[in-house]
C-alpha cells in the first residue's frame, strides 16, 4: 500500500487504496467520450492508471489503439484487448511514444510531490513530439472545502466525503465512503490542491505546458511539450472547449 494511502471492504484493494470489487460496481462515466472527442481517430492512448479498464475497454471498442498502465495486477486482468504493462507510472519507460497520453481520475493532484512530479514526466517522456497529453485535474473549485456531505450517485450508491484533514501545504487526507445497499467501500487519500498557476508552473517543471482547457470547469487539459508550437488550437478555442461542460 503506498504511503498515506488505506482502503477498506470485501475484496482485493489496490496500492493506492481503491477497492477492485467497488469499480466492478460503477456504471462507465463521460470520460470515455471527452477522450474520444480530444483524440484523432485511430489513435495510439497510453492509458496511465488505466485501473480495471473504465475508459480503456469503451476506447477500444471506438477503434482507438490503447496501453493500459496500473501498479495493481488484479485491476489490469478485467482490462479486455488492450496491451497491459504492469508498473507504478512514476516507473514507466517504454520504448514507444504514443499520440496521446491519458492522466485521469485527478492523479495530478498527488499528495506527494515527488510523485506528482514522476506522473508529470513520465507524460512528458512519452508522449510523441506531435501528440499531447490529457489530463483531468480537481480544478478550481474546491470540491473538499465543505465536509462532510454526501451525494447519490449513478450506480446506486451513496458516496461521502467523511473528512479532508489538512496536513500543511495545501496537502489533505481524505476519507470518502462508497455506500450500496448490501456492502460498503471506504478509501482513505492524500490530495494536493493545485489552482491554475500552480498546475501550469507544475507542467513546466517537465516540460509540458498547457494547449488548451477542454471544459468550462477546467478539469480537463491538453498538454503539449513546451516547445511544441502551432499543431493544436490555442488556449479557449475551436477544439472540445466547452463541449462537455457538465464533466
Amino acid at each position: 500500500m503506498r504511503e498515506g494511502y488505506q482502503g477498506t471492504g470485501p475484496g482485493a484493494i489496490a496500492p493506492d487504496g481503491t477497492s477492485i470489487d467497488l469499480y466492478l460496481r460503477l456504471p462507465a462515466g463521460h470520460e470515455t467520450d471527452i477522450v474520444a472527442a480530444a483524440a484523432p481517430p485511430g489513435a495510439h492512448i497510453l492509458d496511465l492508471g488505466s485501473g480495471l479498464g473504465r475508459i480503456t475497454n469503451p476506447l477500444l471498442e471506438r477503434g482507438f489503439r490503447v496501453t493500459a498502465v496500473d501498479e495493481s495486477a488484479e485491476m489490469l486482468e478485467h482490462v479486455r484487448g488492450a496491451r497491459t504493462v504492469c508498473s507504478p507510472i512514476e516507473a514507466l519507460d517504454l520504448d514507444d511514444r504514443f499520440d496521446v497520453v491519458l492522466l485521469a481520475s485527478f492523479l495530478v493532484n498527488a499528495g506527494d510531490e515527488k510523485v506528482r512530479h514522476g506522473l508529470l514526466s513520465t507524460c512528458a517522456r512519452h508522449v510523441a513530439d506531435d501528440g499531447f497529453v490529457l489530463i483531468e485535474r480537481e480544478g478550481e473549485e474546491d470540491f473538499f472545502a465543505n465536509v462532510p456531505r454526501e451525494w447519490a450517485a449513478p450506480g446506486g450508491y451513496t458516496g461521502r466525503v467523511l473528512s479532508a484533514e489538512p496536513l500543511g501545504d495545501g496537502v489533505r487526507r481524505v476519507h470518502v465512503q462508497y455506500e450500496f445497499p448490501d456492502v460498503s467501500w471506504s478509501r482513505t487519500f492524500l490530495s494536493q490542491r493545485l489552482l491554475k498557476k500552480e498546475f501550469e508552473e507544475e507542467l513546466g517543471r517537465t516540460g509540458l505546458r498547457v494547449d488548451q482547457y477542454l471544459t468550462e470547469d477546467e478539469v480537463w487539459v491538453r498538454a503539449v511539450k513546451a516547445d511544441t508550437r502551432g499543431s493544436h488550437d490555442a488556449p479557449g478555442t475551436g477544439g472540445t472547449a466547452g463541449l462537455w461542460s457538465q464533466n
